[in-house]
């Protein structure tokens, strides 16, 4: 179809958001850019019909696009099972990929990250005119997202070129001229049928395509009676629009059922509230308790403490005056001890150590670098080793490749695989042929009558065939009174005399075939052995037909059989030939791989030469490191050695000198051992200790002491420890409660110290006391502004949940409420939607031969679970005959009348969800259920129903049904591609039928113009 630049289109405004751009325009053109394989050029299509769309690929249809095509024209149209308020991401499955194209294009071609598709739609009425008050509306496809952009204007702007880069390299020079659909930005595929079609329904669809997300149950794709009433409803639900209703009726019962779970939450959430809370405030109450006591045990403590400081104090007084005069005679010795101490100090000076360190570091630092190094050698000459030993068996694989690289071994291993599978065939070939000469040198060695001679020969008679007994010319063969039915001229019946010449004249077919020749004398002994074949002719002097003893040898067969042996022998010939072929074929499979793997060798040996080239340079460069770090290594060894022996020598001066330091030191440690006995003495009572545990002075604890009542002032420290210790264990236990409480992890460790048995546990008690009571005093001080936020809370907490448990009551009843009323209003409409379905198809029968059909849907009750589908179930019933009743679908009956029902039912369902508009149906696989008998007849009824009521159909055809819709259809379009090198389709074929011959070439004239 030729092309000119397309016209300057009128501009059309960013609509708003109830604005449908298209109306009441029907899609009369349709073009790809990018899409699939298909061919840029722009196809037309007649409103109102039914077009078919067939294929020719490089083999068959499969491949030719018809499937993409279809799929293209339903996202054009708005299609809902692309799911477009989600993005329609599958709509860029239909891009063309080089992955997927067949032969070397996914090699040679660049996959397209983006495409076209444009239709032009205008008024059914009016193409006569030239498309006057056409819109061209172009949506962009995109690998990323967006997936789908929409751009539109008035007139017809397609993508015009002379060759299909040239209409590509255009498409988006038009796009990027066309204005922006929503003002600032373009329309995405969420708002596409809103603004095209104004959400009216413009297209229903069954497709087997991969690249739908969603593929609705096919009438068309199976008998009928097959399929399920459940599946009959999910067709129709589909073709009608139930599904997004009844999507959204499982979305309130989910709704429903969260609300109900949330109300028995909040019920069982306000129980364990109450119990929980009575259970705190238990525990609030009893650590209150323990506070008091605590406070009591401290108390206690305290009057031990000021006991033990004010006896503690009168007994150190009394060891003080002792303590100095120790100390001043140990201080003389002392004194003495330090000048040797000072001398010591001077030898000991630590340069010499630290020179020695020095070198001794030094000297292990460059032998661990010379070990490294060796080390480093000894790796790297294995690994050349290594490399070397694999260079022999490379360099002798690399002779195998004759000189080839890798690159043409290749190819010629692809050569000889070729040659061989071309070997192959024709050894397939000459196999046949022998056995087929076989077969015939079989038939003429036993010839016509074979059963006959067969069961003579077991009988001891002597027999020949008729045939193979005389040759008679082929022209003869057919001739005769006896070709023409009549008997043998001469014949005399059963028991009849001689035949004459005429008798032989129309030898072929029964009798003459199965007749044989026996001597007169052998003539009753052949008839008893013949007496189980019956339809056997016998040919005697004395016999039924023919008087012919014989006496020559018969020529007639053994002519067929000399023939049929040098037929034999020549495809033997033939076979041998083959074979011989075949073999040198493997081998030259087997010499090419061979070549391929010693190109391969060649490459991996210069790999292997250049890494040990490597390797060696690598061991000149460590042996060379070596040798520079030998004298280093030698020079540390004498200077670790010198520093050494002056070391030896400075000690053994030191070791004079502590012995006579030693002796200054017992006479100092004497006079300090009896100043440590006072001082133990001292040290025992504790008396700082006491002080520092007091928190006072001595004076304080004995005015605390005078302070206190008279029944407590002659109490022992003891008795103050018992009092303490039972006020503590009280308080303990008012806190934590039961075994299994829960304590802080250092008053856990204080209690377990304390309360471990064995020696010492009265001083371990003591000692942890004031850390018990610190802990437990921090863990009450923690515990207490927390207890009364919880005790606020707990108030806020139970009127808080007693308010949500009222509110998820009653939203849980509201929930219920509403969604009885959602389903009671989708169920009228449902029925109403099926009830419509049900006039039309009733309609569409009585008008197209039938009398009478109708829908059976009883209203199913709602699943219980949530998350099932609510399933209905559509029966379908049709009258066999004038006055009776309603007979179900899958009652047993005829093909066709099962055929002829399913189309009307999915023009019917197609019908009732136009809503009075222009709608497109569009089925793939069309008529690939239907039988051979009845295909031209369902055809010639979707196109009938689609004339009729103004719907286009669209189906794309497999090969065996394209004869019988070729002369059905209003038009017909052929996808064209003759090589899978090609990567578009070659220009299709569009041709219209009866009236609409007319339309498709003024079609594409104006859209070409």
């Amino acid at each position: 179809m030729a092309e000119q630049p397309s016209l300057v289109p009128m501009e059309i405004r960013a609509a708003g958001p109830d604005t449908d751009v298209v109306g009441d325009r029907v899609l009369i053109a349709v073009q790809a850019v990018n899409i699939s394989r298909l061919s840029t050029h722009p196809v037309p299509i007649v409103p109102g019909t039914l077009v078919v769309v067939a294929g020719a690929g490089p083999k068959d249809s499969n491949g030719a696009g018809k499937s993409s095509f279809i799929a293209m024209i339903t996202a054009l149209l708005g299609d809902e099972q692309w799911r477009f308020a989600s993005g329609a991401r599958s709509v860029a499955e239909l891009l063309f990929n080089a992955e997927l194209a067949a032969g070397g294009g996914g090699r040679t071609w660049a996959s397209a990250d983006h495409g076209y598709i444009v239709g032009v739609f205008d008024h059914p009425r009016v193409w006569e005119e030239g498309l006057p008050d056409a819109v061209t509306v172009w949506l962009r496809v995109n690998q990323e997202a967006p997936h789908l952009e929409v751009r539109w204007t008035r007139g017809v702007r397609v993508a015009a070129g002379a060759s299909e880069a040239e209409r590509v390299a255009r498409a988006d020079e038009v796009w990027a001229g066309l204005p922006r659909s929503a003002g600032r930005r373009d329309v995405v595929a969420r708002d596409l049928t809103r603004f095209l079609y104004g959400d009216r329904v413009r297209c229903v669809s069954f497709l087997s395509t991969s690249v739908r997300s969603k593929v609705a149950t096919n009438l068309l794709s199976q008998p009928l009676n097959e399929i399920s009433p459940e599946r009959v409803f999910e067709a129709i639900a589909a073709l009608t629009g139930l599904d997004a209703e009844l999507d959204q009726e499982r979305e309130a019962r989910r709704d429903e059922h969260a609300k109900r779970v949330r109300a028995q939450r909040a019920m069982e959430m306000l129980k364990e509230f109450e119990a929980e809370s009575r259970t705190l405030l238990s525990a609030f109450d009893r650590r209150d308790r323990a506070r008091v006591r605590l406070a009591d045990a401290l108390r206690c403590w305290r009057g031990r403490l000021a006991r033990r400081l004010a006896d503690a104090a009168a007994r150190d007084e009394e060891l003080a005056a002792a303590l100095e005069r120790l100390h001043r005679a140990g201080e003389r010795a002392a004194e003495e001890a330090e000048a040797v101490r000072a001398e010591i100090a001077t030898l000991k000076d630590d340069t010499l150590d630290r020179g020695l360190a020095e070198a001794r570091a030094e000297l292990a630092a460059l032998q661990a670098r010379a070990a490294r190094l060796d080390a480093d050698r000894a790796v790297a000459e294995n690994s050349a080793d290594e490399l070397r030993g694999r260079i022999p068996g490379l360099e002798e694989r690399r002779r195998l490749a004759d000189g080839r690289d890798v690159p043409a071994a290749e190819r010629e291993l692809a050569q000889a695989r070729t040659r061989l599978s071309e070997a192959l065939k024709a050894l397939g070939v000459a196999d046949r042929e022998v056995a087929d000469a076989r077969s015939a040198l079989d038939d003429a060695e036993g010839g016509p009558a074979a059963a006959q001679l067969r069961a003579l020969a077991e009988a001891g008679v002597g027999a020949t065939g008729l045939l193979d007994a005389i040759d008679v010319a082929e022209h003869a063969r057919d001739g005769g009174p006896a070709a023409d039915g009549g008997p043998a001229e001469g014949g005399t019946g059963a028991g009849g005399g001689a035949a004459g010449p005429a008798a032989v004249t129309g030898l072929r077919g029964w009798p003459q075939e199965h007749a044989v020749v026996v001597d007169a004398g052998d003539l009753e002994a052949a008839a008893r052995a013949l007496a189980a074949l019956p339809g056997s002719v016998l040919v005697s002097s004395a016999g039924v037909t023919v008087v012919g003893s014989f006496e020559a040898v018969a020529t007639g067969r053994e002519a067929r059989i000399k023939a049929a042996e040098l037929r034999l022998h020549r495809a033997r010939d033939l076979q041998e030939t083959a074979a011989e072929a075949v073999r040198a074929a493997e081998d030259g499979r087997a010499v090419a791989g061979r070549r391929l793997e010693g190109a391969r060798a060649a490459v991996q040996l210069a790999e292997v030469e250049r890494l040990l080239a490597e390797r060696r340079d690598r061991l000149t460069g460590l042996t060379e490191a070596l040798a520079r770090l030998a004298p280093a290594v030698t020079e540390a060894e004498r200077r670790a050695s010198t520093l050494d022996f002056r070391s030896r020598t400075r000690n053994m001066e030191i070791e004079r000198l502590e012995g006579l330091r030693a002796r200054h030191e017992a006479e100092r440690d004497q006079a300090a051992a009896q100043a440590a006995a006072v001082g133990a003495e001292r040290e025992a009572l504790g008396l700082a200790e006491l002080v520092r545990e007091w928190g006072g002075t001595a004076e304080d604890a004995h005015e605390w002491l005078r302070a206190l009542p008279e029944a407590e002032r002659p109490l022992t420290a003891e008795e103050w420890w018992r009092a303490a210790e039972r006020r503590l264990d009280e308080a303990l236990r008012d806190t934590f409660p039961g075994e299994d409480a829960e304590m802080p992890e250092e008053l856990l460790f204080l209690i377990r110290q304390r309360t471990e048995p064995g020696a010492g546990r009265s001083a371990r008690e003591q000692a942890t006391f004031p850390g018990v009571c610190a802990a437990l005093a921090s863990y009450l001080r923690g515990q207490e502004e927390y207890e009364r936020h919880q005790r606020r809370q707990i108030e806020t907490q139970l009127a808080t949940r007693q308010r949500d448990l009222t509110a998820a009551a009653k939203g849980a009843e509201e929930a219920a409420q509403s969604t009885a009323v959602h389903r009671a209003a989708l169920t009228a409409a449902i029925k109403a939607r099926l009830a419509r379905v049900a006039e039309e198809f009733d309609k569409l029968d009585t008008a197209y031969g039938g009398y009478g059909a109708t829908l059976e849907f009883p209203v199913p009750a709602a699943p219980a679970d949530p998350e099932q589908r609510w399933a209905w179930r559509v029966t379908p019933k049709w009258r066999r005959g004038e006055g009776q009743p309603f007979v179900p679908y899958n009652r047993r009956a005829n093909t066709a009348l099962m055929d002829e029902k399913a189309v009307k039912l999915v023009c019917a369902a197609a019908i009732a969800s136009s809503g009075g508009g222009h709608l497109c149906l569009v089925l793939d696989e069309l008529g690939r259920n239907l039988g051979k008998e009845h295909r031209r007849e369902a055809v010639a009824l979707f196109r009938r129903i689609g004339e009729t009521y103004g719907i286009t159909v669209i189906g794309a055809l497999q090969d065996d049904m394209e004869p019988y819709a070729v002369d059905a259809c209003g038009q017909y379009v052929k996808l064209r591609r003759s090589s899978d090198a090609m990567p578009y389709n070659e220009p299709p074929v569009v041709v219209g039928h009866d009236r609409h011959a007319g339309r498709v070439r003024a079609l594409a004239a104006a859209v070409s113009r």
